[in-house]
C-alpha cells in the first residue's frame, strides 16, 4: 500500500486501522485522514510524524483519491454511496465497511481466510466490501470445519459488546455504572435502557418477519461468502454489557457424522484462529482475552446432540470486533489484491 486515505478516520474502526497500518510500517507521511468537520484539524501521532485530520469536504476528497492507491471509507452507508465511485473513477481501490455494497453481486464480499479466491478475479480499481463483524467472526472460527464436510445448517447467538454501538453508548455504560455504584438514576439517553447488568435485543431495526438486522446481515453474508445459497442459518442478537469483542455460540450441521476430536485439531491448526479449549482448567474463550488480538479464540467444542447421528458440532468463538471483525480484515483485503498484483 503506497498511499492510503481513511475517511472516518477519527471513529473507532478509522483508529483501528491507523494502529494496524503502523504496525505493518505504513507511515505518516503515505496517510491522509478524513472525518467530518467536529473533528477537522485534529493531530493524530503516527510513526513519522503527526497527521492533521481533514474536514471531509469534496474538494478534499477529490484530491486525496487522486494520490490514493486504496481508500478505506469507515463511515455509513450514505457516505459510502456517495463517496465510492468518486475514488473508483480516481482509479482506487476502495474497501467499505458499511452495508452499501454488500449485497451487490458484482462487488466483492471477504472474509479474508475464508474466501479469499474471490479477489483472484478483481480487477481494480473498484469497491470490495468488508462483512458484518458477527459474520466475519463467525466464519472464521466455522469455514476451516468445511473438511469434516458440507455445511447443512448454521444457528449463531451472537453477544455483541456495547463499543458496537458506538463511543457514546460506552460513555454511558460507564455512566451507568458509576450512577449504580452510587445509587443515582441511570443515564440512558443513548441505550435508551438500562445496559449494565442486562442483556437486550440488539439496536437494530427488527422487520416484520420478527428479525433484526443485525440476524439478517449474519444470514444473508454467510450464504454468500461461503458460497452456499441453500445454506439454512438462523441467529439471535443481542447486546451485552462488554465493551470489546463479540462473543458468539455456534451449532453447526454436517451432511454426514463428523468427530469433535478432528474438529479440535481442525481449528487448532488453522490460521487466524486459537484454540482455548480446557475443561480441566475450565478455561475457555473470554472478551477480556480476545480484546486487542487479531486471532478468533475457539473453544467448548463438543457433539452437538440437537442433531441427529452425529452431525453437528457446537463451539464458542470470540473475536474483537474492531480487529479481525473490521479493521484488520479490510488491511488483509488490501495485503490480498497487491501480493496478487506482483
Amino acid at each position: 500500500m503506497k498511499h492510503v486515505t481513511i475517511v472516518g478516520a477519527t471513529g473507532a474502526v478509522g483508529a483501528e486501522l491507523l494502529a494496524i497500518l503502523a504496525d505493518r510500517g505504513v507511515d505518516a507521511s503515505r496517510l491522509r485522514l478524513f472525518a467530518s468537520s467536529r473533528s477537522a484539524g485534529r493531530r493524530v501521532d503516527h510513526p513519522g510524524g503527526s497527521i492533521v485530520v481533514e474536514s471531509a469536504d469534496e474538494t478534499a476528497l477529490r484530491d486525496a483519491f487522486a494520490w490514493s492507491d486504496v481508500v478505506y471509507l469507515a463511515a455509513n452507508g450514505r457516505v459510502s454511496r456517495r463517496l465510492a465511485p468518486i475514488a473508483v473513477a480516481a482509479s482506487c481501490t476502495v474497501i467499505d465497511h458499511s452495508s452499501a455494497f454488500r449485497g451487490d453481486p458484482g462487488c466483492p464480499l471477504v472474509v479474508c481466510g475464508v474466501n479469499d479466491e474471490v479477489l483472484d478475479g478483481f480487477e481494480g480499481p473498484g469497491v470490495i466490501a468488508n462483512p458484518n463483524c458477527s459474520t466475519i467472526i463467525a466464519l472464521a472460527a466455522i469455514a476451516p470445519l468445511r473438511r469434516l464436510g458440507r455445511l447443512v445448517r448454521l444457528t449463531v447467538c451472537t453477544y455483541q459488546v456495547i463499543s458496537g454501538a458506538g463511543a457514546e453508548a460506552m460513555v454511558e455504560l460507564e455512566a451507568q455504572a458509576r450512577a449504580w455504584a452510587s445509587g443515582h438514576a441511570l443515564p440512558t439517553t443513548r441505550l435508551g435502557r438500562q445496559g449494565i447488568f442486562n442483556v437486550f435485543n440488539h439496536d437494530s431495526e427488527v422487520d416484520p418477519a420478527g428479525v433484526n438486522l443485525e440476524e439478517r446481515k449474519l444470514e444473508i453474508e454467510s450464504r454468500r461468502i461461503l458460497a452456499q445459497p441453500e445454506l439454512r442459518v438462523s441467529s439471535t442478537c443481542v447486546r451485552v454489557p462488554v465493551m470489546r469483542a463479540h462473543s458468539e455460540a455456534i451449532h453447526v450441521e454436517f451432511d454426514g457424522p463428523v468427530d469433535p476430536t478432528e474438529a479440535r485439531t481442525i481449528l487448532s491448526e488453522a490460521p487466524g484462529l486459537e484454540l482455548v479449549d480446557a475443561p480441566e482448567d475450565r478455561r475457555f474463550p473470554e472478551p477480556i482475552h480476545a480484546t486487542g488480538r487479531d486471532d478468533v479464540l475457539v473453544g467448548r467444542i463438543r457433539r452437538d446432540p440437537g442433531v441427529p447421528d452425529g452431525r453437528g458440532l457446537a463451539l464458542f468463538a470470540v473475536g474483537d470486533q474492531l480487529r479481525k471483525g473490521a479493521a484488520l480484515n479490510a488491511v488483509q483485503i488490501a495485503e490480498a489484491i497487491e501480493s496478487r498484483g506482483r
